[in-house]
């Protein structure tokens, strides 16, 4: 038996009205999704748990219809709401996108769906070339690092090692918030340091 399902989300449960749960409840129901079928979630985007999505996936079955007010409702990028429809759409589900069109199995469907992937990958292209590009500019500023960023500065370092000449390890750890394998490894690449340069002196 063919069921129509609808799946909503917003980011908070005080989301503007425009883009609200009623709001897209009552626009998947307007569009055939059974009111008895719609799955929502109170999550953000960038979340890819989403609770009620991956039950409605579950039970999901060919000749089923699921309606989606909008492409980012389901997922957090194109490339990732575009491999979600390429699995459906080849388990014989059918998808209607309000915002897009409807996605099946039928050829000028199935044509509009290799758009979006070649879209999709070349939207991955360009985020891996920025990202490869911000690293090279970054490399060319003095001081860079690879790598996180040291999350204490030299001051606060300085200070710690100050301490630990007449304190314990745990009792700096409380005054300064720098945690004690920290301090460990701060005061022994100090150390290190000190015995090189007694070295090249001699």
């Amino acid at each position: 038996m063919k069921k129509t399902y609808g799946y909503i989300r917003v980011s908070t449960k005080g989301q503007a009205s425009g883009n609200s749960l009623q709001a897209q409840k009552e626009a998947v129901i307007a569009h055939g999704a059974d009111p008895d079928l719609i799955f929502e979630d109170v999550f953000t985007g960038a979340k890819c748990d989403r609770p009620e999505l991956k039950k409605l996936l579950s039970v999901l079955e060919e000749s089923d219809t699921l309606i989606i007010p909008k492409l980012d409702r389901m997922a957090r990028n194109v490339s990732q709401g575009v491999a979600v429809i390429e699995e459906l759409v080849q388990k014989g589900v059918t998808i209607n996108i309000l915002n897009m069109g409807i996605f099946d199995n039928r050829p000028a469907n199935r044509f509009q769906l290799q758009i979006m992937l070649a879209m999709a990958e070349f939207e991955r292209v360009l985020i891996l070339e920025r990202m490869a590009e911000g690293k090279a500019v970054a490399r060319l500023k003095e001081g860079y690092r690879e790598g996180r960023p040291k999350k204490w500065k030299s001051k606060q370092y300085n200070h710690a090692m100050k301490l630990l000449e007449q304190q314990t390890y745990k009792d700096v750890a409380e005054i300064t918030g720098i945690p004690v394998p920290t301090l460990k490894a701060e005061r022994r690449r100090r150390k290190d340091a000190e015995l090189k340069a007694e070295q090249k002196i001699i």
